[in-house]
């Protein structure tokens, strides 16, 4: 009966780590078997130096085994005290499977003291009479008729036997140990450089073997041909696809420490409709004095491709806005609000005030940050903000200095079907929130607005805008001290519910993948760059001003789930069927950051830009707001559009639902 694949490959397994006695007790570093060892090779070293140099010199046969006596008078003398020095230097507790050019150096280094040390001895014994006399009877009979140049002879040898004994050991685990190659994965690496050498030696000393690496693809010309521990570089990343296919490849290793994305990219690009799989390895720090394992290299995620260069915030500008104050954040359980809560940490807040509608994330985000904040004072704090009653009561006893308004119903599709939950949260617990700032003297207020709200297409965006409305005509106000700022963004990736976890799922349960329309496009960052964009807008901004974050360029979602295929290993369209479903209700194929350029100031950050704008008239903000909360428990969809179409004259609704089926696609 055939073995099942478990069987296999625990057999394989089996066969690629099995060790021989002297390899299972040098792994485990018993200190005991290395000084027997060296002990062994010191004698041995000795004893090279001893049969070169009377080889050499002595002529009658029978002086040829004078030197016997000498070498066993000496030789409990010159085993003792290297062990005492290698000892010293630490030489016995090092891995002989992971020898270097460093314990070469120390290997010489060593043996040279040892030769020191019995010159200086030598010296004492024949040139510091005083001592002679004392000594001689136990020092002087090692060196009567000694000849010093087999103390040379002799630092030679012992470097040659240790280095030798070591670097074959180490050789015959990489190179020469039978290997089993079945179950073994195919893998090229991408690049010829420091890292591909570094992954290519940890693969060959991994004692059970997992990869079987083929060859490397580098563009630099000068490198074609080369070998790397055994290893071709097969050409370069023009010729992948092709190289693949020869050699049967499986993976492949991504060797290009802090490749941007563009690199990642065109790699991907270059195999797109393959079964391969990519791993890269961990940031050029981590690869520092050869310390990448390859427990390091991890799958290449869609985040590596969209992700953009790290934010270099005015860290100085941002510690002043929130250091020794009290921070309130609303929607602290949400993909923004939480991260929001982990960036303020940064900078010692007085106290943080956790605001959350739903208990389970409220309690994992509580519970996160007393465990790597533990010194600041955490208040989590269970609220709908729609309860004016209890936002008010929450202010009046915590008065925080900074609210971070993050709480929001976000879903598009949802809010087109419960209208008048986008006005009870996106609006009325704005206006909440915004007035317990005004009437407890909060000094900064910054909401989290969205690009949905740039010529609203949806009930969503356009209860943002009027949120934003609201807070910016509140601004400057006669009894409120308060600076309202809002910042707008676009889609976060791996933001709850939202394209990529979507997506991720679909293709995890074999597909389809189900994308609105082939022109659909999105702005994307990601989360920690978001939140600190934010701090940075509120920490230079004043009130009154919208910001808006410089989001790159948008991608199309089909793209991207293409992408998010490739790298799990599959063909798009063959393994896994792309589904058009058509755009949902109030969804734009293309969303907007801005309303024209003449709009648009700098600042003083270059991912940050004001929109800007004149403040509604207040009665008209007030009169809207009145109409608005009369409608909070309508029943019927209509009105609360046209009543929003009135306040907002942007507003164009799009694919009411009424008139399509909703696809299952959510894409916040």
């Amino acid at each position: 009966m055939a073995d099942s694949p478990e069987t296999q490959k625990t057999r394989t397994t089996d066969a690629a780590g099995k060790l021989t006695w002297l390899e299972a007790n040098l792994l485990r570093h018993h200190l005991a078997t290395h000084v027997v060892i060296h002990a062994v090779l010191f004698a041995l070293s000795l004893l090279s130096a001893f049969l070169l140099w009377f080889d050499i010199n002595a002529s009658p046969a029978q002086a040829r085994w004078a030197w016997m006596t000498r070498f066993l008078t000496c030789l409990p003398f010159y085993v003792i005290v290297k062990l005492l020095i290698f000892g010293r230097m630490k030489l016995f507790h090092g891995g002989w499977q992971y020898a270097s050019i460093r314990d070469v150096a120390n290997i010489l280094l060593a043996s040279w003291w040892f030769v020191a040390a019995a010159f200086a001895l030598w010296g004492g014994v024949y040139y510091l009479p005083h001592l002679t006399g004392r000594f001689v009877p136990y020092v002087g009979q090692y060196f009567t008729g000694f000849p010093k140049a087999v103390l040379v002879l002799d630092f030679l040898a012992t470097v040659f036997w240790v280095c030798t004994a070591r670097l074959g050991f180490r050789l015959y685990r990489e190179e020469l140990r039978p290997i089993a190659s079945e179950g073994l994965r195919r893998v090229l690496v991408v690049g010829a450089g420091n890292a591909a050498e570094a992954i290519i030696r940890e693969v060959h000393r991994m004692r059970t073997e997992r990869y079987r690496v083929i060859g490397m693809v580098d563009d630099d010309a000068a490198k074609r041909n080369i070998l790397i521990h055994g290893v071709p570089v097969l050409g370069t990343t023009e010729e992948i696809r092709e190289i693949c296919d020869q050699r049967r490849v499986e993976e492949i290793i991504i060797a290009l420490p802090d490749a941007s994305r563009k690199e990642l990219q065109r790699v991907i690009d270059l195999c797109s409709g393959t079964k391969l799989k990519f791993q890269s390895l961990p940031g050029v720090a981590d690869l520092i004095d050869g310390r990448v394992t390859v427990s390091q290299i991890r799958p290449v995620d869609i985040n590596d491709l969209l992700g953009r260069e790290v934010v270099e915030l005015d860290d100085a500008a941002v510690s002043r806005f929130l250091r020794g104050r009290r921070i309130l954040i609303t929607g602290a359980g949400g993909s923004i609000g939480a991260e929001m809560c982990r960036q303020v940490c940064r900078y010692q807040p007085a106290r943080l005030i956790l605001v959350e509608q739903a208990e389970t994330p409220l309690f994992e985000i509580d519970n996160e940050l007393r465990r790597t904040h533990g010194i600041i004072p955490v208040d989590a704090q269970i609220c709908d903000i729609f309860d004016r009653r209890r936002v008010m009561e929450m202010w009046a006893r915590h008065r925080p200095e900074v609210v971070v308004h993050a709480a929001a119903h976000k879903h598009v599709p949802l809010m087109e079907h419960n209208p008048c939950e986008a006005i009870k949260n996106n609006i009325m617990g704005s206006k909440n929130v915004a007035d317990a700032s005004c009437r407890y003297d909060t000094a900064e207020f910054v909401m989290i607005s969205t690009d949905k709200a740039v010529n609203p297409s949806s009930v969503m965006g356009a209860s943002k805008r009027m949120a934003e409305i609201y807070t910016q005509a509140l601004n400057g106000r006669d009894g409120c001290a308060t600076q309202f700022k809002a910042v707008r963004f676009g889609n976060v990736l791996d933001s709850s519910g939202s394209v990529i976890p979507t997506f991720r799922k679909q293709i995890a349960a074999g597909g389809p993948v189900s994308v609105t329309h082939p022109q659909m496009r999105r702005y994307f960052m990601t989360i920690p760059e978001a939140s600190r964009l934010v701090l940075q807008a509120a920490a230079t901004g004043v009130g009154g001003q919208i910001f808006l974050l410089d989001m790159g360029e948008p991608v199309k979602i089909v793209d991207l789930a293409r992408q998010m295929i490739t790298l799990s290993g599959f063909r798009p369209g063959e393994d896994i069927e792309i589904e058009f479903v058509g755009p949902r209700p109030g969804e734009k194929l293309f969303e907007e950051l801005r309303t024209g350029e003449e709009h648009i100031a700098p600042t003083i950050h270059p991912k940050v830009h004001i929109w800007k704008s004149r403040p509604a008239e207040w009665n008209h903000v007030q009169d809207g707001i009145m109409r608005l909360e009369a409608m909070t428990n309508c029943p019927d969809r209509q009105p609360v559009v046209d009543l929003l179409r009135q306040i907002i004259p942007e507003y164009d609704p799009l694919n009411p639902p009424e008139k399509q089926k909703t696809a299952s696609l959510i894409v916040d």
